[in-house]
């Protein structure tokens, strides 16, 4: 299987695939098909109460498709939701990810939510963070374009806790406040995460929520 991302910053997955070949995608992300691929849909890996847990609080589908290829030369097309680029991870160890970024895998990577930091991990309007389990290649999506930082040991970053795509599990994190009472109120910034390393940082370059702001004001209004 060999994949491509094309049009980004408004990002298309276009995947080739072989007999026995198979990726899984959120539920709604399917574009395009060519060829002979099976979809079949089931819930997530993990059993009733995990993928009922993730899709509750973690802020995604209950249900995924299974694409299948049932012979050479087929080809797939995939996207997610938000606009902005599409990027894919190299899965080799675990990773956090934002609630609401991913859009597919291969086969030997599911998403967790059973985790020490998933109960206190409260991240911008996102209630939750999620957790990935195996290794492979996960592909995510974000608002705007998605950069990445490599951390050393003890290196810090902070981050807007709006911003963030996903991080390696080995970096350390905590949530916190940014500056005092005035920048909050008048600065436009609260939370924060500061990020230790070392691991790797996915952020997103564009604030969905900044942005809903700047559009209230030409909203219409209800008389």
């Amino acid at each position: 299987m060999q994949y491509e991302i094309l049009k980004n910053p408004l990002g298309i997955i276009h995947v080739s695939m072989n007999r026995g070949d198979k990726i899984t995608a959120e539920a709604g992300s399917l574009v395009f098909i060519r060829g002979d691929i099976e979809t079949v849909t089931s819930m997530r890996k993990g059993g009733f109460l995990k993928t009922l847990k993730t899709a509750a609080l973690g802020g995604e589908s209950f249900f995924v498709n299974n694409f299948i290829a049932k012979e050479d030369n087929c080809t797939l097309g995939l996207t997610g939701n938000m606009l902005g680029d599409i990027t894919v991870i190299n899965v080799k160890e675990e990773f956090i990810v934002q609630s609401g970024a991913y859009v597919a895998s291969t086969e030997d990577l599911t998403l967790d939510t059973q985790w020490q930091g998933f109960t206190k991990g409260i991240f911008g309007s996102n209630l939750f963070m999620l957790k990935t389990l195996g290794k492979g290649d996960m592909f995510v999506n974000a608002w705007g374009g998605i950069l990445s930082v490599d951390l050393t040991e003890g290196e810090r970053m902070i981050l807007d806790n709006y911003q963030l795509v996903a991080m390696s599990a080995s970096a350390g994190y905590r949530v916190t406040k940014h500056g005092g009472l005035k920048t909050s109120i008048l600065g436009g910034e609260a939370l924060v995460i500061e990020i230790t390393g070392p691991g790797t940082v996915y952020y997103q370059t564009k604030n969905f929520t900044e942005f809903v702001r700047a559009l209230i004001p030409f909203l219409p209004r209800r008389n």
